[in-house]
This record gives C-alpha cells, sequence and structure tokens, in this order.
C-alpha cells in the first residue's frame, strides 16, 4: 500500500447526510433483525463502505469506488487469516496446549488460577450464563463484543480523514492477524472453557461470554458474533492484542494527559476475556506484547523506507568553492 493522499470530496450538506444516516440505521437494523449480525469479514466490509457512503452521499461515485480500490488487500489478508485460523488444530504441527498456561496463571497469581476466582466472587458457583445478569457483565460482555468494531470503525475514520494515517494503521492491524495467526499454528492452545469442558479443571468454570446480554434476546451471542473460529487458536489473545493495538496506536498519533485514560479499554478487555474463560491472563500478556512488536516492527520498517534528504550536492560544490 502506498502512501498517497487523495483529496477530500465535496462535502455533504448536513440534510442530506442525516437523511442518508438514518437510511443506513434503519437497514442495518432490519439486516440484523430478519438476516443474521454482519458476521463475515465481506459483510464487515460492506456495512463500512455503506456507512462511508451515507456519510459522504453527495461525492462523486469515483470517490465511493476508490474504498473497493483501498480496502481489497486488506479484505483478502483478512479472509486468509480467518479461513486458517482453523487449520491451528489440523495440520498436525504440534499437539494442542492444556497445562501450561494453566500452569503459567497459577504462577502468576500464587496458585490461584484467576478466571476461577474471579467467577466464584463475581458471579457464583457454578456460574450459569441463564443467572441474573450484573451490571458490570452487561459492560463486559459490551466490551468483548466491541473487539468485532472498534479496529474497523477506526480505520474507516482514518480512511476518511487521512489516508496515510490509514494505510499506517491498516499495515499494523494486519500484520498483528497475520503474527497471531503463525503462533496458531504453532502453539495451538486450549481455552480455560475448553479445559475445563475436557477435565483440566473444575467444572464450575464456564463460558458466560454473553451473559451481560443474555436477556436481549433468544439465540447464542458468541456463535453471532463468530465466523470461523478454532477454539484452539488462543495465544496470543487477539481481543487483547487488537485493543491494546488500537490505544497505543492513539497515543502514538495523539497528546496530552487524558491519553492515559485509553487505557481503560484494553485493561476492560483483559478483564473480560480473563472472567468470560475466554483466555488465561498469560494469553492476555501475550496479546499485550504482540501488539507492541508489531508497533515497534511497522515504526522500523517505516522509518527504513524514508529516504532521507540528499546533501552530496550542496557538500559537492562547497568544497569546489573553496578549491576554487
Amino acid at each position: 500500500m502506498t502512501e498517497v493522499s487523495i483529496p477530500a470530496p465535496p462535502v455533504t450538506s448536513r440534510r442530506a447526510r442525516v437523511a442518508a444516516l438514518l437510511v443506513y440505521a434503519v437497514a442495518l437494523a432490519l439486516y440484523i433483525e430478519f438476516v443474521e449480525v454482519p458476521k463475515s469479514v465481506y459483510q464487515a466490509f460492506a456495512w463500512i463502505w455503506l456507512a462511508l457512503i451515507a456519510w459522504d452521499v453527495q461525492a462523486p461515485l469515483r470517490s465511493h469506488l476508490s474504498f473497493l480500490r483501498d480496502w481489497s488487500i486488506p479484505l483478502l489478508v483478512l479472509t486468509f487469516y480467518l479461513y486458517s485460523r482453523g487449520l491451528a488444530d489440523e495440520i498436525g504441527l504440534t499437539q494442542v496446549h492444556v497445562t501450561a498456561p494453566i500452569e503459567a496463571d497459577r504462577a502468576l497469581f500464587g496458585g490461584t488460577l484467576p478466571t476461577e476466582y474471579l467467577q466464584a466472587q463475581l458471579c457464583g458457583v457454578p456460574c450459569e450464563r441463564q443467572m441474573p445478569r450484573a451490571w458490570y457483565e452487561v459492560v463486559l460482555t459490551t466490551v468483548y463484543y466491541s473487539h468485532f468494531f472498534v479496529a474497523p470503525v477506526a480505520a474507516a475514520v482514518l480512511w476518511k480523514r487521512h489516508r496515510p494515517a490509514w494505510i499506517r494503521f491498516m499495515r499494523r492491524y494486519l500484520a498483528l492477524n497475520i503474527l497471531a495467526l503463525v503462533i496458531y499454528l504453532l502453539y495451538p492452545m486450549a481455552p480455560p472453557w475448553l479445559a475445563s469442558r475436557n477435565g483440566y479443571l473444575t467444572s464450575d468454570i464456564a463460558r458466560i461470554t454473553g451473559r451481560g446480554w443474555y436477556d436481549l434476546g433468544p439465540g447464542n451471542f458468541q456463535d453471532s458474533f463468530s465466523a470461523v473460529g478454532n477454539p484452539v487458536a488462543a495465544m496470543p489473545s487477539l481481543h487483547a492484542g487488537i485493543a491494546m493495538l488500537v490505544v497505543l496506536y492513539a497515543w502514538w498519533r495523539t497528546s496530552g494527559p487524558w491519553r492515559v485514560l485509553l487505557m481503560i479499554y484494553p485493561l476492560t478487555m483483559a478483564l473480560a476475556l480473563v472472567y468470560f474463560a475466554e483466555h488465561y491472563v498469560v494469553d492476555v500478556l501475550a496479546g499485550w506484547l504482540a501488539a507492541a512488536v508489531v508497533m515497534w516492527g511497522c515504526a522500523w520498517w517505516e522509518r527504513s523506507r524514508t529516504v532521507p534528504p540528499r546533501t552530496e550536492e550542496p557538500v559537492r560544490e562547497a568544497a569546489s568553492a573553496e578549491l576554487g
């Protein structure tokens, strides 16, 4: 992806924008109600594109079509990631790891498993999805599912406002997904809920990811927000990694003491992941480390490709003047 800034299209009038966004919101609500939650990468990109069209509905057609040109490569990469991660326990490179992360978490917390402790303290023993929900579970479930929207929406805003910044963000986002995919293939690992189901942990540990939204309607929210998944593609936690990546990128591009508040998002995501038995703490830490490595690696690569200003000619001219 080449960093080329395209002139912004003509500004859409406020009346036209509001009308188009209302039509978009109704269409999306009807799609979710009668079809499904847009859960595949193609559906997500399509609805992002429609949102951008609604935002600048009076822009020329070539401006709207530029989305297809710019987002085609990210779409292909994410599709490759999505369907390849399902092979983590099938290609036979190594066995599925179960006990190592349990031992690591207990070593970090003095023999206590954080998931077991949090579910006992915040939910009950046993903890079941059908039990009355608490306010903090609504918050944690919302934060968990924000994973599917925060990065794409941030990318859409950057694409609309500043294409070079969008390129840098998308480069890091795709790199993190590919890095996670490589690790999933090399180190398939069972998350806490799967380890509990297979008898490696107490049966009181349950996958309660949708508890905060349980009484909002019928159906399994976990399935509604999953397209092609693999339960052993768990190390590192991409939920934790992408949450941290978004915050690190925002931190990098902004200034001011308020930036500290941004850390609330990845910390809350970490709490949700451990409490809901989706990940161990070591998975979360690995996700944060992966995000930091990607941020550093991409920054280094970008600096290495920056052509320094040429100084040979002025130096040569100065030397000739001295000799003359």
